[in-house]
């Protein structure tokens, strides 16, 4: 019998490394730029006009100046990148040591790595998050879709003295900031299955095992209307909802084929029925939030969920598809209005919830 590697064992998921990117040298690094966002040739697009052509190339400054507009642009230009100060090596940098943190990468790891200051790295990190936010996939799930929630930042810490300690669970006792994420996770079907083949063809490492697909949604509990309103949005009609057994799903039977499993009597129902997929993104989650981050602020907490959920899409990729896959989302991403200026004050000023 021999030996089956892990794909992430193997040569197949490594194929990037930090150290290549810092080999780069800035003309190498302005090209990986460029190709990404606009692709081989010599035709670029300007970001204020929307002309798509050879525009003139101011070579010293590594900058185009349009044809048609006379706006001088460069490679970050209307990106989320745009007015960096940075060398463009130290942003390519960032995102390959964001995409070898398989559980996230806090902001004053990434300083030292990086050898910036913490508020340059807090922003770096926050613009990629953005990113992964706004250029996500929100067809609706469809097939066998798991959901469950899980709460963040509702810890109330006990008294000393026995007699002074109040009954957490009650509303009343409930910290004012506590949230849940609420995560949809499409469950895989085997790429043999798919072609009608009886057998799975063991010998593929990176076939996508588990989910394929997750969605992550911030409320403020577990409750039938937003249940019911983040389902009818992220859920196809006709598919199969795996649910537990809270009260806050039951509406759900009235719309899809629902199954149940009460964690309270078992991990898995009679008939198979389970939640695993959903509770396995919680597990990247919480190692994420007490390993990495240690806190998950409400105001950035979807992009905080979303990130994770990324993470286990892509767990089965190589870490340089992975880059690509970030940088390429980075380029496609406008100049975000809370992420330029941050530490001037220019902050998002009120939390995303998602019902």
């Amino acid at each position: 019998m021999t030996h089956k590697q892990h794909f992430l064992l193997s040569a197949k998921a490594r194929t990037l490394s930090v150290r290549q990117v810092f080999e780069l040298t800035e003309q190498q690094a302005f090209e990986t730029f460029r190709e990404v966002r606009w692709g081989g040739g010599e035709a670029v697009t300007c970001p204020t006009c929307g002309t798509i052509g050879k525009h003139y190339f101011i070579r010293v400054r590594r900058q185009w100046r349009c044809k048609d507009c006379n706006h001088t642009f460069s490679v970050t230009s209307g990106t989320v990148f745009a007015f960096h100060k940075l060398p463009l090596k130290v942003y390519l940098a960032a995102i390959a040591i964001y995409t070898n943190a398989v559980k996230g990468i806090s902001a004053l790891q990434l300083g030292r790595d990086l050898g910036v200051q913490y508020k340059t790295a807090f922003v770096l990190a926050h613009k990629i998050r953005e990113s992964l936010m706004e250029q996500r996939d929100e067809a609706p799930l469809s097939g066998e879709v798991q959901i469950d929630g899980a709460y963040v930042n509702g810890h109330i810490r006990p008294k000393n003295k026995k007699e002074d300690r109040i009954d957490r669970r009650l509303a009343i006792h409930q910290r004012p900031g506590k949230r849940c994420v609420l995560v949809f996770r499409q469950k895989a079907i085997p790429a043999a299955l798919q072609a009608g083949s009886a057998a799975n063809d063991s010998r593929n490492d990176s076939a996508i095992v588990g989910a394929n697909k997750t969605l992550t949604f911030i409320v403020k509990s577990e409750n039938q209307a937003d249940i019911v309103s983040l389902a009818d949005r992220a859920v196809k009609r006709g598919s199969i909802v795996c649910a537990d057994e809270n009260s806050a799903y039951d509406p759900l039977h009235a719309r899809y084929d629902t199954r149940r499993v009460n964690h309270q009597v078992e991990y898995a129902a009679d008939d198979g029925t389970t939640n695993n997929l959903a509770e396995s993104y919680f597990a990247r989650f919480r190692r994420m939030q007490y390993g990495q981050m240690h806190k998950f602020g409400n105001l950035y907490l979807d992009n905080y969920a979303n990130e994770a959920a990324y993470r286990e899409d892509t767990r089965r990729w190589a870490n340089g598809k992975i880059f690509t896959d970030i940088l390429a989302k980075c380029m496609r991403t406008r100049t975000h209005h809370d992420w330029c200026g941050y530490w001037q004050g220019n902050k998002r000023q009120a939390e995303r919830l998602a019902a």
